[in-house]
Order: C-alpha cells, then structure tokens, then sequence
C-alpha cells in the first residue's frame, strides 16, 4: 500500500483555509433547513462516529459539523449515528443510511479493517465517502480528514522524554499505554510514541493496546503493570485522555511515589483538570472544530460536483492532515483558555479553582 505525505498543514494554514474555503454557490437548494447560505447542493449526509468511551463525538464533533453543514448548505440533511464501540453496529448503520439515500458519507471507523467493505459499498453505490480520524487503510475513500496521528504520538512522547531527561530519570522504563489494536489511526500514534521512547535513554517496560480505547481495561492493565515493575516506572505514555485516566485511576490506587508523568490526547475537560492538579502531564490540543468544519466544507463540495483540494495523500487517499500542539501546565492557560477552547467555567470547578487561580485562569 502506498504511503505518501505531500506536506502537513499546521494549524494557522488550518484556520485560514476553514475561513477561506468557498461555501455552495448561489442558487436555488430547495429550502433550508438550517438558514444557511442556500446553495446548488442539496442531500443528505451521513455521519457515523465510533464510540462513546471519549466524550469528543458527542459533545464536540457532531454539533460541530452539523453546525457547519447548516450554515453551508441550506438543502442538507445530516444524519448521525454512534456505534458505541461495535464494528457490526456500525455497518448496520451504514447500510441504513445507504437505505435512507445518503449522498456521502463521513465515517469515523470502529475496525478500520473491517470497515473496507463498508466504504466499497457505500462506493459501490455512486456515494462518497470521507474518511474522518482514522483512516481505513486498505480501501481509498474519496478524502481523509484527520490530525496527523503519527505526529500525535511523537510529540507526546518526545515531551514527556524531555521530562524525564531535566527530572534526571536514569534507570527504569516507561509503559505504553496505546488506543485500540482495531483502530489504524492508533496504530499511528502508537508508531510514532514508540519511535520517539526508542531514540532516548528510556525503554519501554510493556505495551498493551486498549480494546475499545476503554479506561477501566487501561486501567486494570496498569495495575498488573505496576505490580511488576513497581517503582522502576519512571513515566507513562498514553494515547488519549481516557486510557490517560485509566493509568492514573490505577498508580493513584496503588500509592505510587514519586508520580510518574502521563501523557494524553484529546483536551478533553477531565484532562485539562488533571493537568491543572499535576496529575496528568500533558496532553494533546487539536480543536475539533478544525477537523469538524473541514470535513462539513468537503462534504458539501462532494455533493455539489467538485473536487477538494487535498494538501497530502496518506494510504491512496487526498487528504488534510493538521498539526495539534503539546498541552503541558505550563501552556494550558495560553493554548485551553486564551485560545478559546474551553472557558474557565467549564474546568475551574470544585477542586480544581484553586489551580486555576494559581495559573491565571479566570
């Protein structure tokens, strides 16, 4: 399979092109639906989210991109649906929404093997297909909309090495904690993690992939972990804030000291908390927002005709792949708050005000 990056947007090229992109054209669309610009396209579009162990799906990437459909293109109709972790499930879904007449389909896969047949069918029957987060690798879709998941798992790792290289870390290990062994774009992360841990002085104790991306089976794998290895565990990475959780869920339950530092990945609320308590090191910033909207702006052009222009091509498929940032404690007021991603009242509750009062963050 070919493997082919032209270039990597970073995340200013991502906002201007989100602000600069062309909406449906002028015209008749039938009516709108949701008082958008009106617009020569006009259908319906399927949007299919993998779970619910991360809270994104449902609180962030779905109102988001129907939010941007609807100001896009008034004819369209977005229909969504999660498969809460099952690969069967969601190709029910699918073949539903095929049913129902969808015209494309944005598809976060559960089984990114499994779901070649699912994007052949839905091509199969002249509907396009747009490939969003992770990739389905054996079988091209029309586009891949995406954070640059290798790049994902190099930064977070080489942050965290850089943590262990100024704290004077030694000996010991560290354990990788990586997303689920069903899901290419955490096979992604979890390659460029290793590759980062495998050029430093650090080596890597174990590694477990997470079925599901679940944080009570991360949990209870580092728990076995910490049993063997105890203290020579000198850091932790994990692939997302929910496998993040599960690790520290379990070293907190044991009484591990010194703490080692744990990486993430999503921003998610709870991590931006742990990373004010000092729980959790860092973690990922990558506004969904960006990928949301991106994949909105695709969608409509696939259905008026037009092809988007893609900035790389990853697994045979044109694609636009964006940069995240680190989120340590020491930037999380600047990138989380100032930036606009999540305001003071949403994280600075209960336990966590007076970490935030002790950062800025108001």
């Amino acid at each position: 399979m070919k493997k082919h990056t032209r270039g990597i947007l970073g995340l200013t090229t991502a906002l201007l092109l989100a602000a600069g992109m062309t909406a449906c054209g002028g015209g008749g669309g039938g009516e709108g639906r949701g008082g958008g610009n009106g617009g020569e396209a006009e259908g319906k579009i399927a949007f299919l989210m993998p779970d619910r162990a991360s809270t994104r799906y449902e609180q962030q990437d779905s109102p988001l991109f129907k939010a941007k459909v609807e100001e896009l293109c008034g004819g369209c109709e977005v229909l969504y649906q999660n498969a809460d972790g099952d690969a069967n499930k969601q190709q029910q879904q699918a073949n539903a929404m095929i049913t129902q007449g969808v015209k494309v389909l944005v598809l976060d896969p559960v089984d990114s093997t499994a779901a070649a047949s699912l994007v052949n069918t839905a091509k199969g029957q002249g509907i396009k297909v747009i490939t969003y987060d992770r990739p389905v690798p054996d079988t091209p879709a029309d586009f891949y909309v995406s954070f640059d998941n290798k790049k994902i798992g190099s930064l977070i790792a080489e942050d965290l090495v850089k943590k262990l290289d100024a704290d004077g870390k030694e000996t010991g290990g560290v354990l990788m904690v990586n997303g689920s062994p069903t899901d290419r774009a955490a096979q992604l992360i979890k390659e460029g993690a290793k590759e980062a841990i495998d050029a430093s002085e650090h080596p890597v104790l174990a590694s477990y992939d997470t079925p599901e991306w679940q944080p009570s089976k991360a949990q209870d794998w580092v728990a076995g972990q910490i049993t063997q290895f105890g203290e020579e565990i000198t850091g932790v990475v994990a692939a997302n804030d929910g496998t993040a959780g599960g690790a520290i869920a379990a070293l907190k339950a044991a009484g591990v000291s010194p703490f080692p530092p744990v990486t993430g990945n999503d921003a998610e609320v709870a991590a931006i908390q742990r990373i004010i308590s000092g729980d959790q090191y860092n973690t990922i910033s990558k506004p969904i927002k960006i990928v949301a909207e991106k994949s909105a702006e695709v969608a409509v052009q696939l259905l008026n005709g037009e092809t988007p222009e893609p900035d790389a091509t990853l697994f045979d498929t044109p694609s636009a792949l964006f940069v995240p940032t680190v989120v340590t404690k020491e930037n999380v007021k600047e990138v989380i708050f100032d930036g606009g991603i999540y305001e003071a009242s949403e994280v600075c509750t209960g336990e966590y005000k007076k970490g935030c009062d002790e950062l800025g963050i108001e």
